[in-house]
């Protein structure tokens, strides 16, 4: 579908309170659901638990994924990239809805296809996490917690830290953190531009925060406190100013952590 030209007075008017209110209250619950899930689901391996934080996991074995547990795995990633990131695209989603709002009928279905355009894109990504995790599986290069060996967390840091001051790292939050300037190049008309116009952006911020993702492997990918630490920096990584002090700082902890980890053992 052809780019169209927003209208001159691009975003338009603020949203009135009870707009704010509907949106906002139903990331929030997006968002909160998702927490809920991911403190109370069952674990890959371990499909009769409960799956609670801290848990010991019958994991300590190497034993073959079934396909239930395959699909719990997937599901589980695909919840905590709903969880981490759509607080993050709250900005974005709001000036959408602010620019479709005053152009009639069908606002709110456009404003949902945005955003399950944007978790289209995570879920593309947690697929592709799944199916990492499953290798590690096999190979036995993920212990019991879910967390890689030593050697391989610290490449992880280290490959993170680096990808922090990459060109194609800062091109991607660029447009991470201008919803303005995206969609002044990028707008698409309709419900499907929309869903492109959610896809495109979320395929953004997965070439923003990939390798922050990945950390999880380092620290185990249900550790919901690094989960939630991680969620947290994409937030202010996307607000703060001084974008490339954050960058930078954040490259440097987690390279020297990297470093620490490969000489401590």
């Amino acid at each position: 579908m052809a780019a169209a030209e927003p209208r001159e007075n691009f975003p338009g008017p603020a949203l009135p309170a009870a707009d704010k209110l509907a949106l906002w209250g139903g990331l929030a619950a997006i968002t909160i659901l998702s927490w809920l899930y991911l403190l109370r689901m069952p674990m890959p391996g371990d499909m009769d638990m409960p799956g609670m934080p801290g848990m010991k996991m019958a994991l300590s074995q190497p034993h073959p994924w079934s396909l239930g547990d395959a699909v719990t795995a997937f599901v589980m990633w695909s919840v905590m990239m709903i969880a981490m990131m759509v607080p993050s695209a709250s900005p974005m989603i709001t000036m959408y809805a602010r620019a479709v709002r005053p152009r009639g009928a069908g606002a709110s279905a456009k404003i949902a296809m945005f955003v399950a355009g944007y978790i289209a894109a995570w879920t593309f990504f947690s697929a592709a996490a799944t199916l990492i995790q499953l290798a590690l599986q096999r190979t036995t290069l993920i212990s019991g917690d879910l967390t890689v060996t030593p050697a391989i967390g610290a490449a992880i840091l280290i490959a993170a830290g680096i990808y922090q001051v990459t060109p194609l790292k800062q091109v991607c939050l660029r447009h991470c953190r201008s919803p303005l300037g995206f969609f002044m190049t990028e707008w698409r008309e309709g419900a499907s531009g929309a869903f492109t116009m959610g896809l495109k952006h979320g395929l953004f911020c997965v070439g923003c925060c990939w390798m922050l993702m990945a950390l999880l492997f380092a620290a185990g990918v249900m550790n919901l406190l690094w989960v939630a630490a991680i969620a947290v920096f994409v937030l202010l990584e996307k607000v703060m100013p001084w974008e490339r002090v954050v960058a930078n700082t954040a490259a440097l902890a987690l390279v020297a952590m990297g470093v620490w980890i490969a000489f401590a053992r």
